[in-house]
């Protein structure tokens, strides 16, 4: 008898020959058991454990015309991925939703000029089945290019300029930030003002809106400084900007809890004491949060539902049923020691 290294791997026609059924049978129970009797089902499925059968994934692509892979695309610079703790939610979701369905997912960074153009000759091979598209910005060509392709595409938050021709699914940014502003002026805060997100992102436009919705008229420009990114630094340089066009602040919302972690630092430094001088409100309940001195009030974006919507809206794409609404979830306030 042959090494077992040297030993012929067992094909499909074996596995009808063990079931007793044709090889067009089942080639169908391996291929989602359309039109084939339970009997038959049965008798297949007994074949591939008695022969060791292991499908042939790259020929069933050939066959379907699927790839079995699914793009997670970040477009942003890569030490983003590993400095903002919403990625690792977002990306740990959606592989596990995938993984659910035998699917794999393929982590595609596109933060520079030159890894845009990368992604998108890989996405136009047509090497994946559908794009998670993560972090998106005004403007950005591969926002353009998917919705172009005719490739199945899912967003996570609106992609501002294609919100109509690529599905989304986003946390309720505007009313989570609403919910917080109005936590602040129920705190007796008098001087509330922000550290928006970048302008060029859903995130950023949203929650600021939310913001606008509770101070209103009573916002001055000042009030605003629009962080450059979604850092602890950029945080950081805005609130020190702020400081000194409000030195008379007591609360500030900071779009995000990475770049409060940076507003915290500068308030520090200029020897303002959280809560007692300034309280301060973040968003995202990531784990910044509560690493932070004093923890952070903040808003919690269900970051894991949405990396499984996102999975589901883009394989009943690929599957090619009807369009459907964008999703927004739900988010909540979280009280902590900063307010």
């Amino acid at each position: 008898m042959p090494p077992a290294s040297r030993r012929r791997r067992p094909t499909i026609d074996d596995v009808a020959a063990v079931a007793g059924v044709s090889r067009g049978t089942v080639s169908r129970v391996l291929n989602g058991g359309r039109y084939v009797s339970t009997a038959a089902l049965a008798a297949v499925q007994r074949a591939v454990v008695e022969t060791g059968y292991v499908a042939n994934s790259s020929a069933r692509s050939l066959a379907t015309s699927r790839s079995g892979a699914v793009a997670f695309v970040l477009t942003e610079p890569q030490e983003r991925l590993f400095e903002d703790p919403n990625f690792h939610v977002l990306l740990r979701s959606c592989t596990q939703a995938l993984a659910e369905r035998d699917l794999v997912l393929m982590l595609l960074l596109a933060g520079s000029a030159a890894e845009h153009q990368r992604v998108l000759r890989f996405l136009r091979g047509r090497h994946v089945d559908g794009m998670l598209l993560v972090s998106t910005h005004l403007g950005d060509p591969l926002v353009a290019e998917a919705s172009r392709s005719g490739l199945p595409v899912v967003a996570a938050g609106r992609p501002l300029g294609h919100e109509h021709d690529v599905r989304s699914v986003a946390a309720d940014d505007r009313g989570g930030a609403r919910a917080m502003v109005e936590h602040l002026v129920a705190r007796g805060r008098r001087r509330v003002t922000t550290v928006a997100g970048p302008q060029d992102t859903s995130g950023g436009v949203e929650r600021l809106a939310g913001y606008f919705d509770v101070v209103g008229r009573r916002a001055r420009a000042v009030d605003v400084v629009a962080a450059d990114g979604w850092t602890h630094a950029a945080g950081e340089r805005a609130m020190a900007r702020l400081l000194e066009q409000v030195p008379d602040l007591d609360a500030v919302f900071v779009a995000s809890d990475l770049m409060a972690s940076g507003a915290l630092a500068a308030l520090r430094r200029a020897g303002r004491e959280v809560p007692g001088d300034v309280a301060v409100g973040g968003f995202d309940d990531s784990r910044v949060a509560v690493q932070v001195d004093p923890p952070l009030t903040t808003v919690r974006q269900p970051l894991v539902e949405v990396g499984r919507r996102m999975v589901d809206l883009l394989l009943a794409q690929i599957a090619g049923e009807a369009e459907v609404e964008p999703a927004v979830l739900p988010t909540e306030l979280v009280v902590r020691a900063s307010t």
